[in-house]
């Protein structure tokens, strides 16, 4: 029987999130150096700033999605919340400190929180459940080949622009409001989608169902070995890449993301998902394996392909399993609950990780890593029985 093809609304959302992550992966490729090299500040002043960053932007995902399901007005939502990154970009170029970069990043992820869950809700409503993982694997997959073309613009401009770091920052502008111009123009609210204002969504256990809150702890759990990606990029410098040569560690890992996501939830319709978790924890044990032991530049960038092959086999299928447990009227409320337990456990990761670069090394780091990547793959043997979909 023939697949019916994904609807037109999933390629456009997909389209929105390869220009964002086109615009943001330039900066944030070359952020962890500018931070620490141009602006002196040290690796937990860097895990400070991306943990807390992204903890804010999932703690805004839970009020997002819970909104969206409250008022039936997903794009709306989504489109704030990428206004709001694009029209905070020029912050970066800008910024003169460690603090001021802090205060971009968090208003930026702001702008992440409030698209996130809604954004995600969408794929959700105009699909199938028999099509969700190929439509959440497509937006994905299309959401990474920006975030590899992003650094790769950037090495090529650091190249045109004899290592201007605040140039290339300002020039990630244009990509970000590309993108919010597609969601205007392109996306629209599902037509069934009925707002749920008569009910109050208070967060309690019993409004989301226990196969969510299994699924949920699986994949937070996991956010403890795989903390921000910042620290990948501080490794390639540590192993002697120069300023301008640093993006390829997202290139690479973007490339193998990319490669593996549609594919994985190609897969994740047709076989047992917790199978497809199972092979991703494993990848990333081997990736900070390597990354902990690398002594040159082509062992990093092989375990940080791993890392995004990892990623590829896992974040994807999480979704779709977080699409299919939810309820449908509290779906924006599940996305945005899932994501601020995720959120809270990659601040904790991070600020560690920050912590044992500067007492340890990036030996240190990555091989506890690996040992709660290790712990991962007991965690889903224990609860796979619940996790079979």
């Amino acid at each position: 029987m023939r697949r019916a093809a994904l609807p037109p609304g999933v390629w456009a959302l997909g389209l929105v999130s390869m220009f964002m992550d086109i615009s943001s992966e330039m900066i944030h490729a070359l952020l962890p150096v500018f931070v620490v090299g141009t602006l002196g500040a040290g690796a937990v002043w860097l895990g400070v700033i991306e943990g807390v960053a992204e903890a804010t932007a999932n703690i805004v995902k839970v009020f997002s999605g819970a909104l969206s399901d409250r008022w039936g007005k997903r794009k709306s939502l989504a489109l704030l919340g990428y206004g709001l990154a694009a029209v905070t970009k020029p912050l970066f170029p800008l910024a003169g400190s460690a603090v001021t970069v802090f205060a971009a990043r968090c208003i930026d992820r702001i702008g992440k929180g409030i698209r996130g869950a809604p954004r995600d809700a969408l794929v959700a409503d105009y699909t199938s459940p028999e099509q969700r993982g190929a439509a959440y694997g497509l937006r994905q997959s299309l959401d990474t080949v920006g975030a590899f073309i992003g650094p790769l613009l950037a090495i090529v401009l650091l190249m045109l622009l004899a290592n201007d770091v605040r140039a290339v920052f300002w020039i990630a502008v244009i990509p970000a409001f590309i993108a919010v111009a597609i969601l205007w123009f392109a996306v629209k609210e599902p037509a069934d989608l009925k707002p749920t204002a008569k009910r109050v969504v208070d967060l309690r256990p019993k409004d989301l169902p226990k196969p969510f809150w299994v699924i949920a702890i699986v994949a937070t759990f996991f956010t403890l070995a795989r903390f921000s990606e910042a620290f990948l990029i501080l490794r390639g410098a540590d192993i002697g890449l120069t300023i301008a040569w640093t993006p390829l560690i997202l290139v690479v890992m973007n490339i193998a993301y990319m490669c593996s996501a549609y594919p994985a939830g190609v897969l994740a319709d047709r076989m047992p998902r917790h199978h497809l978790l199972m092979l991703g924890a494993a990848v990333l044990v081997l990736a900070n394996l390597m990354l902990a032991g690398a002594t040159d530049a082509g062992v990093v960038l092989l375990g940080v392909a791993l890392w995004g092959l990892h990623m590829g086999l896992t974040e994807g299928v999480f979704t779709a399993m977080i699409a299919d447990a939810a309820p449908i009227d509290l779906r924006g409320t599940a996305f945005g609950v899932f994501n601020l337990m995720r959120g809270l456990l990659l601040l904790m990761a991070s600020v560690i990780a920050g912590v044992m670069w500067d007492h340890g090394g990036p030996a240190a780091t990555f091989i506890t890593a690996a040992v709660l990547a290790a712990f991962s793959m007991l965690l889903l043997m224990v609860s796979r029985s619940m996790l079979r979909a």
